[in-house]
């Protein structure tokens, strides 16, 4: 159960970022004959992951009742945890969207990227089961607090660590920020590349 919540999140965030160069590219019906918000190409495919997600979720809560005959009431908390991880997917999504059109080979190296990143991450393993040197080098990772919050939550019924979550959070709003400026930039020059 521990690997598989790791499983989740890292599916969660893959699933987003390893559509997203392909958004844009795929609709070009979209760019060319209609006003249409490509913006929202991204939020889709974060509903998409989300639904995934979500399914992947009761999957966790039934055999979590199963085990363990009952659920940590600490596991309400898991939208809240999952949050700025959903901003931070978008946030990079709109900058892989608008980069798939410039850059067409771009999600083959985000796809090995994505199966870097599962090994990298504390998916298979514990961060206390890594060195003391390495340790201080996951918080680069955007993983890393998201799987041991939810693991925290949902396994052992701690609650999440509010402080370490609004700097979590604010970063995320900053990149989903900096992502749509992005986007709505580079977006103008859609049409005459596609």
């Amino acid at each position: 159960l521990i690997l598989f919540i790791g499983m989740i999140v890292h599916s969660l965030f893959s699933e987003v970022l390893i559509r997203a160069p392909n958004l844009i590219v795929s609709n070009v019906s979209y760019v060319k004959k209609i006003v249409f918000p490509l913006e929202i190409l991204p939020v889709v495919a974060l509903g998409a992951s989300v639904f995934h997600c979500m399914a992947n979720v009761l999957v966790l809560v039934f055999a979590l009742f199963l085990i363990n005959g009952s659920i940590p009431w600490t596991a309400i908390f898991l939208p809240l945890v999952l949050l700025p991880l959903l901003v931070l997917s978008l946030g990079i999504a709109w900058v892989f969207a608008s980069l798939g059109v410039y850059l067409r080979d771009i999600s083959h190296p985000i796809g090995f990227g994505m199966t870097v990143l599962l090994f990298a991450s504390p998916v298979f393993y514990p961060v206390s089961a890594l060195p003391q040197s390495v340790q201080p080098w996951l918080i680069i990772n955007p993983l890393t607090f998201i799987i041991e919050q939810a693991r925290a939550i949902m396994i052992f019924g701690q609650l999440p660590n509010f402080n370490e979550w609004l700097i979590y959070s604010l970063i995320s709003f900053v990149v989903a920020w900096g992502g749509y400026v992005w986007f709505q930039k580079t977006r103008k020059g859609f049409a005459n590349v596609l």
